[in-house]
């Protein structure tokens, strides 16, 4: 079945402040991941959000890197087959992220940050790419004033300024926004330049180095938007509320760049196991709304946490791009990562969304 039309959906949610009931109709467009991760070494609730790395010479060497969020564990790194190549242990990483191009001890290196809930601070590591591994690169544990510790996390590069920043927040709604360089040792270190707020708990975040804003889910309530740049301040903009299109709760957000400001915002809508997109620009309208479903070699996926994108070609498997999504039933197994083609989503609707493999995440964009 290509989709479901007119899908009635009745959540009933109690909390703090009694029972909340949402009644959503919308289309859901369904389709089917082609190629899954290996389970992550803890049973339970312990894989979270993936990032793409995609490689400098050879997209098909691209990997997977995946938060693992139970004790003694850290993060993963993936092959597009799916076979685990790493596994980083360095205590409890809740979210995962990723830039190119960071100059490093006279080098341009990808980097990946991650909040590490055990330490509260910003993990940081550097992509080896002939290994494929994550190298440590933080001059020092940067540790983070949020005082319930660390929760969510997401990068952001400036392409007015040129820099790279972390975004980090907590339980409370507190989100710290760091600044990140090389401390003149060929290592990572980070100061904080600026302090955000939201009334509740959000986790995921998603930062448009172009436009320059970045987006937060306050998990039960609403999806953000601030101005990105530190010297802008605290003013956010409502782009959707809980119980219009998302189910609570929003969990990870990624964007597709179909070109230079164009493309789609996505949401994880956990409560009822679907993906919420939007138009990246303008005012972020809704387009519509994906499920991923059982498909022949790899079954559907529910109560997503992370997710990520790219519009990049990665050799035949996903030569338009591929959809990442942390899978929080696995049956049978732990949780792990399912992949879906780009095109598949693209194409299941009606008309069908940009498919772009132009812009390449790896280059240098100025705005």
């Amino acid at each position: 079945m290509k989709h479901l039309i007119g899908l009635l959906a009745l959540l009933i949610m109690v909390g703090c402040n009694g029972t909340k009931t949402y009644t959503i109709t919308d289309t859901v467009y369904q389709v089917t991941a082609t190629m899954e991760t290996a389970p992550v070494p803890s049973d339970d609730d312990a894989a979270d959000d993936p990032c793409i790395w995609i490689h400098p010479s050879d997209p098909v060497l691209s990997t997977i890197i995946g938060t693992h969020k139970k004790e003694g564990a850290g993060l993963l790194v993936y092959d597009l087959s799916g076979n685990q190549i790493q596994l980083v242990e360095a205590g409890r990483m809740n979210n995962v992220d990723i830039r190119y191009n960071f100059p490093l001890g006279g080098e341009s290196v990808a980097l990946v940050t991650a909040g590490n809930r055990d330490l509260n601070s910003i993990a940081v590591y550097k992509v080896d790419p002939e290994s494929r591994e994550l190298i440590p690169a933080a001059a020092r544990d940067i540790t983070l004033g949020l005082e319930d510790g660390v929760y969510g996390s997401c990068m952001y590069y400036s392409s007015k300024t040129g820099k790279y920043y972390a975004f980090m927040n907590d339980k409370t709604g507190k989100i710290e926004q760091w600044e990140l360089f090389d401390n003149g040792q060929g290592l990572v270190d980070g100061k904080l330049v600026r302090e955000l707020k939201v009334d509740s708990q959000p986790e995921g975040c998603v930062a448009d180095d172009i436009t320059g804003f970045l987006y937060v889910g306050e998990e039960e309530a609403a999806l953000w938007k601030f101005p990105a740049e530190p010297e802008a301040g605290p003013t956010k903009t409502l782009i959707d509320s809980v119980g219009n299109h998302i189910y609570p709760d929003l969990e990870g957000l990624t964007i597709y760049s179909a070109d230079r400001t164009t493309g789609y915002l996505i949401a994880s809508s956990q409560g009822n196991n679907t993906y919420v997109i939007y138009t990246r620009e303008d005012n972020n309208e809704y387009v519509g709304t994906i499920q991923v479903t059982d498909g022949e070699t790899v079954d559907g996926v529910q109560e997503t946490d992370g997710i990520d994108v790219t519009n990049f070609g990665l050799g035949d498997a996903f030569p338009k791009g591929v959809f990442v999504t942390q899978d929080g039933i696995n049956p049978g197994e732990n949780q792990n990562f399912k992949l879906t083609s780009w095109a598949a989503i693209a194409q299941s609707f009606d008309p069908p969304l940009s498919i772009s493999t132009d812009r390449d995440p790896r280059a240098v964009y100025k705005r």
